[in-house]
């Protein structure tokens, strides 16, 4: 059933407000709908009968990711967001940035201290000093570093970001495949701070948003629509800018999401164009999640001569 003429929302993702109408039916599509055509843009049902453009008409096999189909696009998304907004919660009771919450779950490499305590975790003695970080066997850094965040500002600006595009990519490959999605590219942006500063302590929930924003990005382009025109291409590139240009900020968190979000997402597009049964993708998919904390704990390992740092 068409939505009203004077609702401002997707007809084919009724979360979505949409700004758009097909050119052919007239009825309002979301960027996750849009596909080009020589005047304006084409829904899903309207491209449909084309036969090379087949794969771009929908998302995936199953909404569901194994072939359980999504039941709104937002449940995940919601538990995500809430679990980022707990972390920060206990990190400010417990003191903030200088609590012992965050110094034992920041993501880190390696550190040298020298009262043994500083990171509060357990780790192998360097003459009178304690090496602590995920080369010291505290790999959950890599993934608890993810949900916790410097400030309310950084906080904000992340969960704004994840709400609005993962709504969008969970309704997509539903709440499995989003979830790995989410973990795979928080994992790549670990990753990246184990390449280029396994020295420093970093928190937040970007790598993973840069992950699903090059998620986003990658899935527009495979279905014809230019991310130029949807306005996520100019996000991206200001979100680099802001990434290179302000101190503080974790470079290699945020390319590492991106690449990794990139890939994952590219992955995924292929196996459904493939027509292979979506517990491959999916499979794949959490594949990569454990290798890139795999790798993450043995980069960590060189955190006395980075890779790239």
């Amino acid at each position: 059933m068409d939505s009203p003429p004077d609702a401002d929302v997707c007809h084919w993702h009724s979360g979505n407000r949409a700004g758009v109408r097909c050119q052919r039916c007239d009825r309002r599509i979301c960027a996750l709908c849009m596909h080009s055509a020589s005047v304006g843009f084409h829904c899903p049902e309207c491209l449909a009968p084309r036969p090379s453009q087949r794969f771009s008409s929908r998302w995936a096999p199953s909404a569901g990711g194994l072939g359980v189909p999504a039941r709104s696009g937002r449940d995940a998304t919601s538990v995500l967001i809430g679990l980022n907004l707990a972390g920060f919660a206990l990190m400010v009771l417990a003191g903030g940035t200088s609590s012992r919450i965050y110094d034992r779950f920041a993501s880190g490499g390696g550190a040298v201290t020298g009262d043994h305590g500083l990171l509060g975790g357990w780790a192998p003695y360097v003459g009178m000093d304690a090496v602590v970080g995920v080369s010291a066997g505290e790999w959950w850094r890599l993934v608890t570093g993810g949900f916790l965040h410097g400030g309310l500002l950084h906080l904000v600006f992340n969960m704004f970001l994840l709400w609005m595009l993962g709504q969008q990519l969970e309704h997509l490959h539903g709440p499995v495949r989003y979830v790995g999605l989410y973990l795979g590219s928080l994992a790549a942006g670990s990753l990246g701070v184990m390449l280029v500063a396994p020295m420093s302590l970093t928190v937040g929930a970007s790598g993973a948003v840069f992950g699903l924003m090059a998620a986003t990005v990658v899935h527009q382009v495979h279905r014809g629509v230019n991310p130029w025109h949807t306005g996520l291409g100019g996000l991206v590139v200001v979100n680099l800018v802001f990434t290179f240009g302000r101190p503080g900020i974790s470079i290699g968190g945020h390319l590492g999401g991106l690449v990794g979000g990139a890939l994952l997402a590219w992955l995924l597009d292929t196996c459904d164009r493939r027509r292979f049964r979506s517990i491959v993708g999916t499979s794949v998919l959490y594949g990569l999640l454990v290798a890139f904390l795999a790798a993450g704990v043995w980069t960590a390992g060189q955190w006395m001569d980075p890779l790239l740092g």
